[in-house]
Protein backbone atom coordinates (compact mmCIF):
# COMPACT_ATOMS: atom_id res chain seq x y z
CA UNK A 1 0.00 0.00 0.00
CA UNK A 2 1.09 3.19 -1.02
CA UNK A 3 2.34 5.93 2.05
CA UNK A 4 0.66 9.38 0.88
CA UNK A 5 2.26 11.44 3.37
CA UNK A 6 5.43 10.39 1.70
CA UNK A 7 4.01 12.24 -1.12
CA UNK A 8 2.84 15.66 0.36
CA UNK A 9 5.40 18.00 1.17
CA UNK A 10 6.89 17.65 4.77
CA UNK A 11 5.17 21.17 5.98
CA UNK A 12 2.58 23.48 5.06
CA UNK A 13 4.74 26.79 3.86
CA UNK A 14 6.96 24.37 1.51
CA UNK A 15 3.50 23.60 -0.26
CA UNK A 16 2.38 27.30 -0.09
CA UNK A 17 5.50 28.05 -1.90
CA UNK A 18 5.17 25.03 -4.22
CA UNK A 19 1.51 25.87 -4.86
CA UNK A 20 2.32 29.54 -5.65
CA UNK A 21 4.66 29.23 -7.60
CA UNK A 22 3.18 26.67 -9.77
CA UNK A 23 0.16 29.56 -10.54
CA UNK A 24 3.18 31.89 -10.95
CA UNK A 25 4.50 29.67 -13.74
CA UNK A 26 0.70 29.50 -15.46
CA UNK A 27 0.06 32.80 -15.17
CA UNK A 28 3.36 34.19 -16.58
CA UNK A 29 2.56 33.69 -20.14
CA UNK A 30 -0.47 35.14 -19.90
CA UNK A 31 0.83 38.39 -18.10
CA UNK A 32 3.73 38.29 -21.19
CA UNK A 33 0.83 37.83 -23.30
CA UNK A 34 -1.13 40.72 -21.98
CA UNK A 35 1.82 43.24 -21.57
CA UNK A 36 2.94 42.54 -25.55
CA UNK A 37 -0.55 43.92 -26.54
CA UNK A 38 -0.50 46.74 -24.76
CA UNK A 39 2.81 47.69 -25.75
CA UNK A 40 1.91 46.93 -29.34
CA UNK A 41 -1.03 49.37 -29.08
CA UNK A 42 1.14 51.98 -28.06
CA UNK A 43 3.33 51.37 -30.88
CA UNK A 44 0.89 51.44 -33.51
CA UNK A 45 -0.31 54.92 -31.96
CA UNK A 46 2.81 55.95 -31.98
CA UNK A 47 3.67 55.25 -35.07
CA UNK A 48 -0.09 57.05 -35.95
CA UNK A 49 1.76 59.92 -34.88
CA UNK A 50 4.66 59.65 -36.64
CA UNK A 51 3.03 59.03 -40.27
CA UNK A 52 0.84 62.25 -39.26
CA UNK A 53 3.86 64.54 -38.89
CA UNK A 54 5.70 63.25 -42.08
CA UNK A 55 2.12 63.45 -43.43
CA UNK A 56 2.30 67.37 -42.64
CA UNK A 57 6.02 67.74 -44.14
CA UNK A 58 5.29 65.87 -47.49
CA UNK A 59 2.52 68.49 -47.90
CA UNK A 60 4.29 71.54 -46.57
CA UNK A 61 7.35 70.31 -49.05
CA UNK A 62 4.70 70.52 -52.25
CA UNK A 63 2.70 73.48 -50.61
CA UNK A 64 -0.53 71.29 -49.90
CA UNK A 65 -2.06 73.88 -48.22
CA UNK A 66 -5.55 71.96 -48.58
CA UNK A 67 -3.54 68.87 -46.81
CA UNK A 68 -2.32 70.94 -44.28
CA UNK A 69 -5.50 72.47 -43.45
CA UNK A 70 -6.52 69.29 -43.03
CA UNK A 71 -4.39 68.05 -40.67
CA UNK A 72 -5.28 70.82 -38.23
CA UNK A 73 -8.16 71.17 -35.54
CA UNK A 74 -9.38 74.45 -34.14
CA UNK A 75 -7.54 77.98 -33.98
CA UNK A 76 -3.86 76.41 -34.63
CA UNK A 77 -0.99 78.54 -32.66
CA UNK A 78 2.53 78.78 -34.05
CA UNK A 79 5.15 79.81 -32.21
CA UNK A 80 9.00 80.00 -32.77
CA UNK A 81 11.34 80.75 -30.30
CA UNK A 82 15.04 82.25 -31.65
CA UNK A 83 17.42 84.87 -30.19
CA UNK A 84 18.21 88.31 -31.79
CA UNK A 85 21.28 90.02 -32.55
CA UNK A 86 21.08 91.21 -28.92
CA UNK A 87 21.47 87.70 -27.69
CA UNK A 88 17.98 87.77 -26.10
CA UNK A 89 15.23 85.49 -26.80
CA UNK A 90 12.21 86.41 -29.03
CA UNK A 91 9.25 84.62 -29.55
CA UNK A 92 7.34 85.02 -32.35
CA UNK A 93 3.47 84.12 -32.66
CA UNK A 94 0.88 83.44 -36.21
CA UNK A 95 -1.53 81.56 -36.64
CA UNK A 96 -2.21 78.70 -38.68
CA UNK A 97 -3.88 80.40 -41.87
CA UNK A 98 -1.09 83.11 -42.07
CA UNK A 99 1.17 80.22 -42.12
CA UNK A 100 -0.81 78.36 -45.06
CA UNK A 101 -0.60 81.78 -46.89
CA UNK A 102 3.16 82.03 -46.85
CA UNK A 103 3.50 79.09 -48.15
CA UNK A 104 1.35 78.89 -50.83
CA UNK A 105 3.10 81.93 -51.54
CA UNK A 106 6.42 80.67 -52.31
CA UNK A 107 7.42 80.82 -55.96
CA UNK A 108 7.64 77.43 -57.23
CA UNK A 109 10.53 77.88 -58.27
CA UNK A 110 11.95 78.05 -54.98
CA UNK A 111 13.19 74.94 -53.45
CA UNK A 112 12.88 74.23 -49.69
CA UNK A 113 13.22 71.16 -47.67
CA UNK A 114 12.93 70.72 -43.70
CA UNK A 115 14.66 67.67 -42.42
CA UNK A 116 14.13 66.08 -39.85
CA UNK A 117 16.62 63.70 -37.68
CA UNK A 118 14.28 61.65 -35.55
CA UNK A 119 11.04 61.19 -33.63
CA UNK A 120 10.34 61.24 -29.99
CA UNK A 121 6.92 60.65 -29.59
CA UNK A 122 4.89 60.40 -26.09
CA UNK A 123 1.23 59.13 -26.29
CA UNK A 124 -1.42 59.28 -23.30
CA UNK A 125 -4.94 58.46 -24.68
CA UNK A 126 -6.07 60.76 -27.42
CA UNK A 127 -3.51 63.39 -26.81
CA UNK A 128 0.30 62.86 -28.03
CA UNK A 129 3.32 65.00 -28.40
CA UNK A 130 5.95 64.97 -31.16
CA UNK A 131 9.66 66.57 -30.87
CA UNK A 132 11.64 66.15 -34.13
CA UNK A 133 14.76 67.56 -34.85
CA UNK A 134 15.47 69.67 -37.94
CA UNK A 135 17.46 71.27 -40.19
CA UNK A 136 15.57 73.67 -42.65
CA UNK A 137 17.58 74.07 -46.15
CA UNK A 138 16.22 76.70 -48.72
CA UNK A 139 17.75 76.66 -52.74
CA UNK A 140 20.25 74.22 -51.72
CA UNK A 141 21.71 76.12 -49.02
CA UNK A 142 21.43 75.59 -45.00
CA UNK A 143 19.50 78.33 -43.24
CA UNK A 144 18.45 77.21 -39.79
CA UNK A 145 18.60 74.49 -37.71
CA UNK A 146 16.29 73.29 -34.51
CA UNK A 147 13.27 71.41 -33.29
CA UNK A 148 10.01 71.23 -33.79
CA UNK A 149 7.17 70.36 -30.95
CA UNK A 150 3.75 69.18 -32.15
CA UNK A 151 0.84 68.68 -29.80
CA UNK A 152 -2.05 66.33 -31.26
CA UNK A 153 -4.88 64.95 -30.90
CA UNK A 154 -7.03 62.19 -31.57
CA UNK A 155 -10.37 62.72 -33.16
CA UNK A 156 -12.20 60.13 -35.14
CA UNK A 157 -9.11 57.95 -35.06
CA UNK A 158 -7.32 60.74 -36.70
CA UNK A 159 -4.04 62.43 -35.14
CA UNK A 160 -4.61 66.32 -35.71
CA UNK A 161 -2.26 69.15 -34.74
CA UNK A 162 -3.18 71.99 -32.68
CA UNK A 163 -0.30 73.28 -31.70
CA UNK A 164 3.29 73.86 -33.29
CA UNK A 165 6.31 75.35 -31.44
CA UNK A 166 10.19 75.49 -33.00
CA UNK A 167 13.01 76.68 -32.24
CA UNK A 168 15.85 78.49 -34.75
CA UNK A 169 19.35 78.94 -34.97
CA UNK A 170 21.84 78.69 -36.73
CA UNK A 171 24.90 77.39 -34.63
CA UNK A 172 24.96 74.12 -32.63
CA UNK A 173 23.61 72.53 -35.62
CA UNK A 174 24.37 69.05 -36.94
CA UNK A 175 26.07 70.06 -39.99
CA UNK A 176 24.54 67.13 -41.74
CA UNK A 177 25.11 68.02 -45.82
CA UNK A 178 22.46 68.41 -48.20
CA UNK A 179 21.69 64.35 -49.85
Amino acid sequence: MLNFCLLEPRNTNEYLISRKLSIMKKLLPLLILCLGCNLNAQDSETEQVKTTIVNFFEAFHKQDTTALKAMAKGDVKLQSISVNMEGQSVLSESEYGQFLKSIASIPKENKFEEKLFGFNIQVDGNMANAWTPYEFWYNGNFSHCGVNSFQLMKEDNEWKIIYLVDTRRREGCQENSKD
